[in-house]
Order: C-alpha cells, then structure tokens, then sequence
C-alpha cells in the first residue's frame, strides 16, 4: 500500500496539517509528531527541527555533492537541534488550536556533540504525571543514544529528566522505545522478538520483564513507532520498517515502511497489517497513535 492517506480520504476519513508560525519555524522542518488523547482533548507534541531535510526521490536525477539526501542548515548553527512544542487540538478538526514551546530551561546543560535536544519525543500520562519521553544523543562525546523520560508541568515546563539506561550494557545508540499507555513505565524495546522492559522513573535503570519469541517473518526488523495503545483485550501500535540501499553512484538511500502490529496481553503477536507508506515518500516516520473508540488517529 503506497498511500495511506489516500485510502482514508477515499473512505471518509481525513488528513489535516500541523502547522506552527513561519515567524518561529524559520522554514525548517516540523515532523514526527506524537498524539496523546487526554480527557477529551488530544496533546500533539510537535518537534520542530533546525534544518530542511532535502531529498532527491523517483530517478534521483538532483542530487547534493553529499548524495540524494542532506540535511540543509542555518549557516551560523550546523548542528541537528531540536526544539519541541506541546499543542492542543481541536477534536472536531484536529488542527492545532494552542501551542507552547517545552521550556527545557531549567535542566539543559551545554551539549557536547551535534544531535542536540529529545529526538522523537512520545507523548504519555503515566501515574498522573505528563512525559514526554525519547531519545537524547548530546550528552557524550560520541553521541551515545539513550531514551530519556521528562516529567512535563504546568506551561510546558520539564521539571525533571531521567536518563535509561537498558537491561544489557555496552549498546550505542537506544532509541524508539514505544511506551505502554496502560502499563506505566514499561516499553516495548524490540518488537520482534518482543522485548518489554519496566524502568525505574528515579533510578533510571530497566529490566526486561518479556521477551517473547515470535513465529513471524517478516523481510525487514520491526523498529519502534507509535506509543502501544490498548484496544480490547490486545496490544496495538505502529511500527516502521527501514530497507537501506545504495543507488547508482554509492549513495546510501533508504526507503521507510509501516505497519500495524498486534499483540495478545502475552506479547504474543496476533495480526500484522500489510507495510505500507503514508504519502509515497520514500521518508516517512510516525511516533503517535491514538484511539478514541470508533478512529484511529495517527
């Protein structure tokens, strides 16, 4: 399936924008927004990346010196920095009715390496507190990824930042970790196997508590995706899929799939949707999935 917002319009579904002020964006990227839905009322977190990912598709006939895909930045700030933004929806609409930007003030600390900010920030609600949760890379000299959980407050402020550290040492880069809605603080780490862990919110440690083979093959691994929502008596979310490939001058390129992963309450998987893309690019990436009883919403 190569157009999933088509098929949505086609059967009566919608596809709206999330768009913040050119005055704050400068023209660089929004993307990979995380829903949440709340006591009626959706939390989008929005992240707003300081440059423009361009990428040569179809015949690749317009290429950088550096190849089909480069990241454009500001002159002045070559480094990949993230900001993001806590917004609200309108439930009829689901366009973006307030904004505020997550005031990261009080525990920044000046970063040592180029991927600056929480990279593909979740948005959970986990024993009456707001997270967002992610992955941060600015913190070692060598851009060491571990999924961070910061405690989100009243205007967008993060009070509070935890580092993770996972069950086994000596991996490099951790990242894209699905939170459970409905089972706090656990994550499903890997899809297939099925690793979940519980992590400890003070600590900042984790232990697996499954890790469930499975009798699927699938071409590619199943990565992280979306939060895992519950939906009747299974596990639901929307995982990615990466195929790297290199093209006729030794770029290195990459096409990104999606698919629906379901889970019976023992982490076994039950179903999986066919893969498939968004809107044809070969760039997509989703980190949110909700449902609000008759839609899904991603």
């Amino acid at each position: 399936m190569n157009n999933l917002c088509q098929l949505a319009l086609q059967n009566g579904g919608s596809v709206n924008y999330l768009i913040l002020p050119s005055t704050l964006t400068e023209g660089l990227g929004l993307t990979n927004p995380s829903l949440l839905l709340k006591d009626g009322y959706y939390i989008l977190n929005l992240r707003h990346v300081q440059y423009a990912l361009y990428h040569s598709e179809n015949e690749q006939k317009y290429q950088t010196p550096w190849g089909p895909l480069a990241y454009l930045n500001p002159e002045d700030d070559v480094t990949l920095r993230t900001t993001n933004y806590l917004c609200q929806l309108d439930p009829n609409t689901l366009a973006i009715d307030k904004f505020q930007k997550v005031d990261t003030t009080k525990l920044d600390v000046k970063p040592i390496w180029e991927f600056i900010g929480l990279e593909d920030c979740r948005v959970v609600y986990w024993d009456d507190t707001l997270y967002l949760t992610g992955v941060r890379r600015d913190t070692t000299t060598n851009g060491e990824g571990r999924m961070e959980l910061s405690t989100i407050e009243d205007k967008g402020k993060e009070t509070k930042r935890v580092r993770i550290e996972p069950p086994a040492k000596g991996s490099y880069c951790e990242k894209n970790w699905m939170p459970v809605l409905d089972l706090p603080y656990h994550y499903v780490k890997w899809s297939s196997p099925t690793e979940v862990v519980k992590v400890d919110p003070i600590k900042g440690t984790s232990k697996t508590v499954a890790l469930v083979e499975q009798k699927v093959k699938l071409p590619r691994d199943i990565r992280g995706g979306s939060q895992v929502i519950t939906y009747g008596e299974y596990y639901v979310a929307l995982t990615h899929e990466v195929n790297l490939w290199f093209n006729e001058q030794g770029k290195k390129d990459a096409h990104y799939y999606h698919r629906f992963i379901v889970w019976d309450k023992e982490w076994k998987i039950v179903h999986y949707s066919p893969e498939f893309k968004f809107m044809t690019g070969n760039i997509e990436f989703s980190c949110g999935l909700a449902y609000d009883g008759k839609d899904f919403i991603i």
